[in-house]
């Protein structure tokens, strides 16, 4: 058998987990540390692997794609859900797809790093000094301020905290928030346009889907106004990044901090990397050392149990 791992760009896949092993079963194992581009290369790339192992929502498995791929049996994802999966299609051609643990810290640690590079503009002054120069900018302090949380979910609650433990009032909304459910964790629900209204900085945290895509546009930008920021570290399509980058040139935006976009790998002429106000990551977040040994740790143990005929982790309910 043949087992592809997907999107190991950094070369360090093989150091989470002892793939090695799998040569007692039959299993080799080929590392793509490159991004595959369209429809035609993912085909060409993985036509003949028995088991592929997907990074997070990098390479989208549709159902005319995995139509394309006769010879997989199992499809493994790291984490528990993945939206560019065709799960039910997976299950009607067989397929099983199992998923991983994950690290529950790993993103919500990274947006607060970038809020905090983005409100004492961290990365300029350090290009600064690293240049010879001394202090050139003023930055703005957290506490006092509000903090919109766009998705109160696992992660959305996590930042709540965060807010409050920086001393800022700290407010919420997704589409089905209730108040009682805020209250709990001590943030006030408010409407969506409220959210971006009042608050001084809002933070993303809600899934990608048709119903999400786009969820902030031009009009919540600007009622953010010229005094806010925008932390995105969920997914880059959740927000309008035309919108986002005229707000950023025009002024009527204070700046924005992201780890995730429309398009990834970004692009080198993209123009976000030359927007003002910014502070810019690589999709980082699951990126840790924790995170990794939960990914391909777990993904490793889906593919034993898989071999000995006794799946764990199963997204596909008829394997189950």
């Amino acid at each position: 058998m043949r087992l592809a791992i997907l999107d190991d760009y950094q070369s360090v896949a093989r150091d989470y987990a002892s793939w090695e092993q799998l040569a007692a079963d039959g299993v080799s194992v080929t590392f793509f540390d490159r991004p595959l581009k369209d429809d035609a290369d993912v085909v060409a790339s993985l036509r003949g692997f028995d088991i592929i192992i997907a990074m997070r929502e990098r390479t989208v498995f549709g159902r005319e794609r995995l139509a394309q791929l006769p010879g997989l049996k199992l499809l493994v994802t790291t984490g528990m859900a993945n939206q560019s999966i065709d799960v039910p299609a997976a299950e009607e051609l067989g397929i099983a797809v199992c998923g991983t643990g994950g690290s529950p810290t790993a993103a919500p640690e990274l947006t607060w790093a970038l809020l905090l590079a983005l409100a004492r503009s961290i990365p300029f002054e350090d290009r600064r000094l690293r240049d010879g120069n001394w202090q050139s900018t003023v930055g703005f302090e957290l506490a006092g301020r509000t903090l919109g949380v766009l998705g109160l979910g696992k992660i959305g609650r996590r930042i709540a905290a965060y807010g409050q433990a920086f001393g800022m009032d700290v407010i919420a909304w997704s589409p089905n928030l209730t108040a009682e459910a805020a209250a709990e964790v001590g943030v006030r629900r408010v409407s969506k346009d409220a959210l971006f209204r009042e608050a001084d900085v809002v933070s993303v945290h809600v899934r990608l889907s048709e119903r999400s895509r786009g969820v902030v546009g031009e009009e919540e930008l600007r009622l953010l106004g010229a005094r806010g920021v925008l932390v995105n570290t969920s997914r880059g399509p959740l927000v309008d990044e035309d919108a986002l980058i005229r707000g950023l040139h025009e002024g009527w935006l204070a700046g924005a901090a992201l780890d995730v976009y429309d398009l990834e790998p970004l692009p080198a002429d993209h123009r976000l990397l030359s927007a003002p106000r910014t502070v810019l990551t690589p999709h980082l977040g699951y990126v840790t050392e924790q995170s990794y040994r939960e990914f391909y740790g777990g993904a490793f143990e889906d593919v034993k149990a898989w071999l000995r005929g006794s799946p764990v982790r199963l997204l596909t309910p008829l394997h189950r």
